[in-house]
């Protein structure tokens, strides 16, 4: 099958487009033909080496955890898919290797939700990771209820954006940061924009005096000090890009698979409740320029890598 690969760390010079092995069909995996691929901020520094210390590479590495696509064949133990269902998928494993920038990706069960119906196969490839992460912050350690006051940064992101709708479904009034071509983006999801830089802390107590119940980083440093800051007394704290967000008295999160998170957020998106905004779309071969971008740190929503297959029909076996 053709696929983007990297045989060593580096830039987003080392991927290369081209024929790799098919991927093989374990009991509790499904492969899946890829319709597309989200990129991640992960990716570009699981390809840098910023991971090794938590998870080897087993070169050629194909890089991606996000997908979404159609089911072709389902392993021997997995009752819930069939062929011809559409799927998405947060296909992380314990080692990088077999990613989702490819025509095919043999993704463990646990991994995947049915496709949102109203989603197309671009949006919903930018559900999973970014999706799983807000949700599982969300409703997890910031525990978030009707009547907080809720401090998302990088708002207008891929995990930002979600957040920001997760929060205000549960009655939530949310803040959020964002550079100022993003505020009106952010106000049409819901919520009261700021801009970052200095003088953040005081843009944020003038619309909420009192401080904030809970505050969700996604870039750390002085972000996450201005965060604890501006916490209420009792506010809760999470991170997802700074662990000295314990020493805070706050919790350090990593996303993990989880399909029935991944299922709620489908049934979320479905509702018209959460809603992915693609920034731009990329062909597969081009998955560099994708990457690069994605370095670049200035996306509004999700960046999405595509692959093309015309229009004939998935083999069903028969």
């Amino acid at each position: 099958m053709k696929a983007i690969s990297y045989r060593s760390y580096g830039g987003p010079e080392v991927l290369e487009y081209g024929e790799v092995r098919d991927p093989k069909v374990g009991p509790d995996t499904v492969l899946v033909k890829v319709r597309a691929a989200a990129v991640n901020p992960v990716d570009w520094k699981c390809r840098e080496g910023y991971l090794d210390a938590a998870l080897d590479p087993v070169f050629p590495v194909i890089p991606g955890w996000d997908v979404s696509g159609v089911v072709v064949q389902p392993g021997a133990s997995v009752p819930e898919f069939s062929v011809g269902d559409e799927v998405i998928g947060y296909v992380r494993e314990d080692f990088l290797s077999r990613g989702t920038f490819a025509e095919y990706v043999a993704a463990p069960v646990r991994t995947l939700a049915r496709k949102p119906r109203n989603l197309t196969f671009e949006e919903a490839a930018g559900l999973p990771l970014a999706g799983l992460t807000a949700y599982q912050v969300v409703t997890g350690p910031l525990a978030v209820t009707e009547g907080d006051v809720v401090l998302v940064h990088a708002a207008a992101g891929g995990v930002g954006s979600i957040a920001v709708q997760l929060a205000r479904h549960a009655g939530a009034r949310v803040i959020g940061t964002a550079s100022e071509r993003n505020h009106d983006f952010l106000r049409e999801l819901g919520a009261e924009p700021v801009t970052y830089g200095e003088g953040l802390v005081e843009r944020v107590r003038a619309l909420a005096p009192e401080g904030v119940d809970a505050a969700f980083d996604t870039v750390g440093g002085d972000t996450l000090k201005a965060s604890a800051e501006l916490l209420a007394p009792g506010g809760r704290l999470a991170s997802i890009a700074d662990g000295g967000v314990i020493g805070l008295g706050g919790h350090y999160c990593f996303v993990r698979p989880d399909a029935v998170d991944l299922a709620r957020l489908a049934d979320l998106a479905e509702q018209d409740v959460v809603t992915v905004h693609v920034d731009e779309t990329f062909p597969l071969e081009r998955a560099a320029d994708a990457h690069r971008l994605s370095a670049e740190g200035r996306t509004r929503g999700k960046i999405v890598v595509t692959v093309e297959w015309g229009a004939e029909p998935v083999d069903s076996g028969d």
